[in-house]
């Protein structure tokens, strides 16, 4: 997976607005790891399947949730932030 861009949706910065402080902060390093090795372990990087079919996910930490879609060429667009219970 190559990322030249990334770009998010009116949800995603909805949602990060209203992570607590110290998520945000974590949101913010794992963006930066996804772009310098979106195949990082500690980003517990899969696919989802389901309603879901066609988002990836990468995890901040054990509790929170970053889902996105490849868009093509390389962009990337983050389209949800939260708990692991977004994915219903």
């Amino acid at each position: 997976m190559k990322i030249n861009e990334i770009h998010y949706n009116e949800d995603f910065e909805e949602q990060f607005l209203n992570l607590p402080k110290n998520i945000q902060k974590k949101a913010c390093k794992t963006e930066g790891l996804f772009r310098q090795n979106p195949f990082h372990p500690s980003l517990r990087l899969h696919k989802l399947k389901g309603k879901l079919d066609g988002l990836w996910s990468i995890s901040p930490d054990m509790k929170y949730r970053i889902i996105f879609k490849p868009m093509g060429n390389g962009v990337i667009l983050f389209v949800s932030v939260g708990l692991h219970a977004i994915y219903e």
